[in-house]
């Protein structure tokens, strides 16, 4: 499977780059895709370096890349530090996050990821296993989807939104929930609230951010003191608990302090401001508009 038909890497020197590569050192993205940064991962890795590399997505595994350094998990990132035991590997000097959905689900109608292509209202990054979107549109009571609305897609018109869902359930295409919620917008604003209420079911579907929650705590505890994590956000609710841990070591962003009033936290700030793509970068590859990039380092 060729990389760019899959996914194309977003910040993909900046992100790599925020690792601070030790030839001889061991590394793990938690989010393969179409293997992009994985293979710049590798290019700068000596002979003895190692690259793990999860993706619960079995079509990830098309890509696996023919390396003796690497090895691919197909696995959920929230379960890192069992699989990396079972390898013997209980450090490593660097994780990489590229958080949300790749070029490949998106284009893939079948998946129900997309706006704008007809598919059944699936959704799952696991497509072996657990809820899908329709499950949830179908079966969850009005207050349930109202909230995942507004928790998950920030959406002032929630309540609205899931009123008309249940009054027109049972949903099948994803085409079927475009055509009924997207008058909810203003004119020339569809796109916006569909991407959010689109956004809200995926994240339910996958438990998205309890998952991030997990990897996040882990890494503060496999990394070797200097190691870095290089986390790439796409909305603010995953941008704010990647912030909160790197700079409170906890995701409430309330500093804890101990006696003698230092902040207990594992990590430090390796950029003070968030790092955000190019135009350049934004003009080849739209869906790269809404990335931050933040790199945290082990004390």
């Amino acid at each position: 499977m060729a990389e760019n038909s899959y996914h194309l890497p977003v910040l993909l020197h900046e992100s790599v780059a925020g690792l601070n590569i030790i030839p001889d050192g061991t590394y793990v993205d938690v989010t393969f895709g179409g293997g992009g940064h994985s293979r710049h991962i590798l290019s700068l890795l000596g002979e003895n370096g190692r690259l793990f590399a999860f993706d619960q997505d079995a079509d990830a595994a098309a890509g696996a890349i023919d390396d003796p350094r690497f090895c691919l998990i197909p696995q959920n990132f929230r379960y890192i530090k069992n699989y990396l035991r079972m390898h013997r590997v209980t450090q490593v000097d660097g994780i990489l996050a590229d958080l949300g959905v790749s070029s490949h689900q998106f284009d893939t109608a079948s998946r129900g990821f997309s706006i704008r292509e007809d598919g059944p209202l699936d959704m799952r990054m696991n497509a072996h296993g657990g809820i899908t979107a329709g499950d949830i549109i179908n079966t969850y009571d009005e207050s349930q989807i109202a909230d995942i609305l507004y928790k998950y897609g920030e959406l002032r018109e929630s309540r609205q939104i899931a009123s008309r869902i249940v009054r027109n359930r049972p949903l099948e295409s994803t085409m079927e929930l475009v055509s009924l919620v997207k008058n909810f917008a203003p004119r020339g604003k569809e796109n916006r609230l569909l991407s959010q209420v689109f956004q809200a079911l995926r994240i339910e579907v996958n438990d998205e951010m309890r998952a991030l929650e997990e990897l996040l705590s882990q890494s503060g505890e496999i990394l070797r003191p200097g190691g870095r994590l290089s986390v790439i956000s796409y909305h603010s609710l995953e941008d704010r608990l990647v912030k909160n841990y790197i700079r409170c070591g906890n995701f409430s962003g309330e500093a804890e302090k101990d006696f003698y009033g230092n902040i207990i936290c594992p990590m430090k700030a390796v950029n003070r401001h968030v790092i955000t793509p190019s135009d350049e970068e934004i003009n080849i590859n739209s869906r790269a508009r809404s990335a931050k990039l933040r790199i945290g380092e082990k004390k």
